[in-house]
């Protein structure tokens, strides 16, 4: 090989890397996928077991919405304070710390204890949970591109949807014939085994954070996001011009009101199924599934015209930030409609489809924020997005376990009506701030 073949075959082999991101970020892809289904799992068991719970403890709707407010306490402190670290630590190693946390923080309530317990061990739970979505993005994408970032962020977050869809049938058979402590004992175990499997394959992608200049873990190349950068060159914006941004902010709003229909499902569509819309235990114990099911598919049909858009030159404005609205203004469009048709079979499918659909904005939110902010940034812009959109699941539980308190049955719709009002704010939102290229020359990004 002759010195001028040398740079040739390195930019060939640099070209390669980027159109074929190689089995490996596959492998940690699907490992991710299985990360977040593990998580959701983890939340929807306390939805699943809400009528045994309270009647095994004696809680009130409002006693037992508390517990899962609860959850989210420290869910977006510690969302923020990781999201930060990880633009500085390998990734692995974050993921693995969590995964352990989440299976030890089941141990007390799987135990023993009342309300005081549950309290507890929730706070403890979100705080390790807190971090986990976009750690797990932002690991799932350091394999891939930009151009090819859509499926990768989608089938993460299509993780949320298989978590449910997986557990609640299972879970609610363990409910059901062996107690809601033992459905705790399940999901800690299945950590367990998760954290085994991520640390002999989980490892960082060659587009890790250009805080290094070397490459990441496991990876074959230098970082190709951008030159590789101490993470406190003045080279990056500041945190604030990303967090003051149009772009951050209608992405963050919008998916703050995607997030609070997510908060419903977990925690109040179960009971809702069963008392405002008289289903049986078995068979909300299968309708609960129906949403999620429908937000994967939503996920997909999104990921592939958001990438097809992008593909033929559609500005992210568009492919995103409208594709994004739509969303939401198709959820909020079904709940609207609700009080307005009779019967249970009308009402439920209305209520799973605006579920579905409306909840299907994370991967909007998480792929326009990393297009916006530079890798060595990326953590942090995910992280702070995170926690102020998780403040919905703070507020929401504990919100409609008082309206349910106050207003019998009829307290349920009411809050899917509230929760239209929010969607359609947020599909504004994402409609008239989302504008990744505008906000990045604005930034210095």
């Amino acid at each position: 090989m002759t010195a001028a073949d040398t740079p040739a075959r390195q930019l060939a082999q640099a070209n390669q890397a980027v159109h074929d991101p190689g089995a490996r970020a596959w492998i940690v892809t699907g490992l991710l996928v299985v990360f977040m289904m593990i998580n959701f799992a983890d939340k929807a068991v306390f939805g699943l077991a809400a009528d045994e719970i309270r009647a095994d403890l004696g809680l009130s709707a409002t006693d037992f919405g508390l517990a899962n407010s609860a959850f989210f306490l420290l869910f977006s402190v510690a969302a923020v304070a990781v999201g930060m670290l990880a633009d500085r630590v390998p990734l692995k190693w974050l993921l693995l710390t969590m995964a352990l946390l989440w299976s030890v923080a089941q141990v007390p309530a799987a135990l023993g204890g009342g309300l005081a317990v549950l309290i507890g061990t929730r706070i403890v739970l979100g705080a390790a949970e807190g971090p986990a979505f976009p750690v797990a993005q932002q690991a799932a994408l350091s394999w891939f591109p930009d151009h090819k970032r859509n499926l990768p962020g989608a089938l993460v977050t299509l993780g949320v949807t298989l978590g449910v869809i997986t557990a609640a049938p299972g879970l609610t058979w363990v409910i059901t014939n062996h107690g809601w402590r033992s459905a705790l004992w399940v999901v800690a175990s299945v950590g367990l085994v998760w954290a085994v499997a991520w640390f002999v394959f989980g490892a960082d992608g060659r587009y890790r954070d250009a805080g290094s200049a070397t490459p990441a873990e496991g990876s074959a190349a230098t970082y190709a996001d951008s030159p590789a950068t101490s993470a406190d060159s003045p080279g990056w914006p500041a945190y604030r011009r990303i967090f003051t941004s149009r772009t951050w902010t209608g992405a963050t709003i919008a998916y703050f009101t995607s997030y609070w229909a997510v908060a419903l499902m977990l925690v109040w569509l179960p009971s809702y199924l069963k008392n405002g819309l008289d289903h049986s235990s078995a068979t909300a114990g299968t309708l609960v599934a129906v949403p999620w099911a429908v937000g994967a598919v939503t996920l997909l049909g999104q990921a592939a015209l958001t990438g097809w858009l992008m593909r033929r030159g559609v500005a992210s404005r568009w492919a995103r930030g409208r594709v994004g609205a739509g969303l939401l203004f198709l959820g909020a469009l079904c709940f609207l409609v609700m009080p307005l048709v009779d019967g249970t079979g009308p009402k439920t499918a209305l209520l799973v489809a605006g579920l579905g659909i409306s909840g299907s904005f994370a991967t909007v939110a998480i792929t326009t924020v990393a297009e916006l902010a530079p890798p060595a940034r990326r953590g942090g812009a995910l992280g702070t997005m995170n926690a102020v959109v998780t403040t919905a699941g703070l507020i929401a539980p504990t919100v409609v376990g008082r309206m349910v308190d106050s207003q019998g049955d009829g307290g349920y719709q009411n809050a899917v009506v509230a929760s239209a009002v929010l969607l359609l704010l947020g599909a504004v939102a994402a409609c008239t701030l989302i504008d990744p290229a505008r906000d990045k020359a604005r930034t210095g990004a």
